[in-house]
């Protein structure tokens, strides 16, 4: 089990760091004025400088990817139920996820805007868990439905 975590969250690393290129290339076109936004600002005030802020960012992303990978293991615990490995899960993410945001400053530093951050983060996590919940129970029928037809 510790080398597979160990597998994952190297695997993982550089997924979380392709992703916030990503995202911060995708908020670079969105703002449309041919400049790349490689951080928030105000995390180059508080890192004092630019390319200080976005190396924080590159590890703090690779933290984020490996947290992220690392905590796909709890859907392999058969043992558990749908609703103990949901919470687990949740809890591990949100709890590696707000530190992060904290940091980065993805959030206002404020109570409205660490309840705002959370209120959209548990709002894409239910919007992807359903979308997942519903694709293996679909997946679940049809093999259901072929081993009818055979029987």
């Amino acid at each position: 089990m510790r080398k597979e975590l160990v597998k994952r969250c190297l695997l993982g690393a550089p997924i979380g760091m392709a992703i916030s290129t990503a995202i911060t290339i995708a908020i670079s076109l969105v703002a449309g004025d041919g400049r790349y936004y490689a951080v928030v600002p105000q995390l180059a005030v508080d890192c004092g400088s630019e390319i200080g802020a976005v190396t924080l960012q590159a590890i703090v992303s690779l933290v984020y990817g490996a947290a992220w990978a690392g905590a796909s293991l709890i859907w392999e615990k058969d043992d558990w139920s749908l609703t103990r490995q949901t919470a687990t899960h949740l809890a591990v993410c949100s709890l590696s996820a707000l530190p992060i945001a904290y940091l980065m400053r993805w959030m206002d530093h404020s109570p409205a805007g660490i309840l705002r951050y959370f209120a959209i983060f548990f709002a894409i996590y239910l919007v992807i868990w359903l979308c997942q919940y519903i694709a293996i129970r679909r997946r679940l029928a049809a093999i259901n439905a072929r081993m009818r037809e055979r029987a």
